[in-house]
C-alpha cells in the first residue's frame, strides 16, 4: 500500500505542470473538502463538469506557476471565496536580466518636486490620501487631480518601475491599480481605514509616512500586536489585528489590565481586518462582557484518511480512532451539538461594549461576533462581515512537485442548512454608510458610547 502510494507520487512528480497540479488538486479537494459535496448538490453536476472543462483548457496555457495559480484558486472559488485556496511555494517565473527589464519609458508620469510636495502638504487642513506613502515594494505620493487621487512613483525596490510613473489611480467608487509588469488590476475599493493607512480591498498595503498622524491603529495593524489605549475616562479601546492559535499575547493583554478595563464604563473592541485564527485566542473576552448563559455551536468533522492525519495532532486519540472507524463520514466535534458557555459572575463594568467590524472579519472573528451579542452589553458598529465560517477548520497540503500549497475546510458547521454564513455575512446592530469614513469610526463609537 505504501509502495504504491509513494510509485504514484512519483509518477505524478516526474511531469511538473499546470494540468498535473489542477488534476492533483482537484482529486484532494474532491476526496477532502467538507464543502465539496454540499456545493455540487446545490449546483448540479453538470455545472461542476462544465466547470471542470473550462478550467482544463486553461491551465494547459499557464505559462508558470503564478498564472497557474491564478487559474487554480479560481476553479476553487466555485465552491467558495473563504477557508479555500492555493499557494506558489515555487517562483519559476524566469528572471531578466537588468538589459532585458523593460521600464516602460513612455508610461505615463507626473511631474512633482518632492520637496514642493511636502510644502503643499504641511499647509493641508483635511486628512485625506494626499501625502507620501510606503509599501514593501515602493514610496509613491498621492495627489488629488480633479476627480481623482494619482499615485506616482517616488521610490521603487522593483526596476520595472521609475520615478514619476503613474502607480495606480483611485476614483470615489473603484481605482485602478498597476501591477508589477504594468498590468491593469481593477479594484473595488480603495479608502483610508486610519489617518495613517489605506487599503485596496481589504489589504492594508500602504502606511503614510508624510505627513504623519497620530494613529496607533496602523502602527500596531502591521505588527500584528494587541492594543489597549484609553480614549477618555470613559472608554477603553482594545485593537485586536488577528486571533492567533497561540492565545498567550492576548490573554496577557487582558490580564494585565483587567482592573482598569472592569473599572471603565466604557469598552470598544475593534477587530477591523481580523481574518480569524483561534476560537482560544477569544475565549477569554467572553467573561468580561457577559450578562447571561451564551450557547454556541459544534461542527461535524469530514473523516478521510488525509484529514485524519491533520486531527492526531490536535484532537484527542479517542477521537482519532473515531474518525479512522467513520472514514468517508461527517463526524460530531463534540458530544452535543450545542453547549452553553456560563460563567460565575457579571461584572458592572465595562457596561457597554462596542465591537468595530468591517467586511473583512471573517471565521473565527465570526464566531466570535456570534458569541458576543449575546451579551445584553454588547453591540456590533460596522459593516456586514465576509461570510467564511460554515466550512472551517483548514488543512494544508503541499502538491507532489513541491510547487503548491492547498488550504481546504475539513468542518461544517451543524446549522449550515438553517442559518448559514457564507457569502451573507453577519449584520451589525449599527450599519456604518460610506459618508461615515472609515478613519473616523472610532471616533465616531465614541461619541455614540459617551452619549449614551
Amino acid at each position: 500500500m505504501f509502495l504504491a502510494l509513494l510509485l504514484a507520487i512519483r509518477m505524478f512528480g516526474q511531469d511538473c505542470n499546470c494540468e498535473s497540479s489542477f488534476q492533483w488538486m482537484k482529486e484532494v479537494f474532491e476526496k477532502n473538502d467538507a464543502g465539496f459535496q454540499y456545493v455540487i448538490d446545490k449546483k448540479g453536476t453538470s455545472e461542476y463538469e462544465k466547470h471542470n472543462a473550462a478550467f482544463l483548457e486553461k491551465v494547459k496555457s499557464a505559462k508558470n506557476n503564478n498564472e497557474c495559480a491564478e487559474y487554480l484558486n479560481n476553479w476553487l472559488f466555485f465552491f467558495r471565496k473563504g477557508h479555500i485556496g492555493i499557494e506558489v511555494l515555487k517562483n519559476d517565473t524566469v528572471a531578466n536580466s537588468q538589459e532585458e527589464i523593460n521600464t516602460f519609458p513612455d508610461w505615463e508620469r507626473v511631474d512633482i518636486d518632492t520637496l514642493e510636495f511636502k510644502k503643499y502638504l504641511d499647509e493641508k487642513k483635511e486628512i485625506d490620501l494626499e501625502g507620501i506613502w510606503r509599501s514593501e515594494t515602493y514610496t509613491v505620493g498621492i495627489k488629488k487631480v480633479e476627480n481623482q487621487f494619482i499615485g506616482f512613483i517616488i521610490d521603487s525596490q522593483a526596476k520595472e518601475w521609475e520615478t514619476g510613473q503613474i502607480k495606480f489611480r483611485i476614483y470615489s467608487d473603484s481605482a485602478i491599480y498597476y501591477m508589477r509588469d504594468h498590468s491593469v488590476q481593477r479594484i473595488k475599493q480603495a479608502k483610508l481605514v486610519s489617518p495613517n493607512g489605506f487599503y485596496f480591498d481589504g489589504s492594508l498595503d500602504y502606511v503614510r509616512i508624510y505627513p504623519k498622524y497620530e494613529d496607533k491603529f496602523v502602527e500596531t495593524f502591521v505588527n500584528k500586536q494587541f492594543y489597549l489605549k484609553q480614549l477618555n475616562a470613559q472608554t477603553l479601546y482594545l485593537q485586536i489585528p488577528t486571533f492567533p492559535y497561540e492565545a498567550n499575547a492576548l490573554d496577557s493583554v487582558i490580564l494585565t489590565n483587567k482592573e482598569k478595563i472592569l473599572s471603565t464604563k466604557n469598552l470598544i473592541i475593534d477587530l477591523r481586518f481580523n481574518g480569524g485564527g483561534s476560537d482560544n485566542a477569544w475565549y477569554n473576552l467572553l467573561p468580561i462582557i457577559y450578562t447571561n448563559p451564551i450557547r454556541q455551536k459544534s461542527c461535524y468533522i469530514l473523516s478521510s484518511e488525509l484529514n485524519n492525519q491533520q486531527a492526531r495532532k490536535y484532537r484527542s486519540n479517542d477521537f482519532y480512532e473515531k474518525l479512522n472507524n467513520n472514514l468517508g463520514k461527517f463526524v460530531p466535534l463534540f458530544s452535543e451539538k450545542y453547549f452553553t458557555n456560563r460563567f460565575d459572575k457579571v461584572y458592572k463594568n465595562p457596561k457597554n461594549v462596542a465591537v468595530i467590524v468591517n467586511e473583512y472579519c471573517a471565521s473565527s472573528t465570526e464566531q466570535f461576533l456570534l458569541a458576543a451579542r449575546q451579551s445584553k452589553k454588547v453591540k456590533i458598529f460596522g459593516k456586514v462581515t465576509a461570510g467564511e465560517l460554515d466550512f472551517s477548520n483548514l488543512n494544508r497540503v503541499v502538491s507532489p512537485c513541491n510547487d503548491f500549497k492547498l488550504y481546504y475546510a475539513t468542518s461544517k458547521d451543524v446549522d449550515i442548512e438553517s442559518y448559514p454564513i457564507d457569502g451573507i455575512g453577519i449584520q451589525p446592530d449599527f450599519y456604518l454608510d460610506d459618508e461615515i469614513p472609515e478613519y473616523q469610526w472610532i471616533n465616531y463609537v465614541n461619541d455614540i458610547l459617551n452619549n449614551h
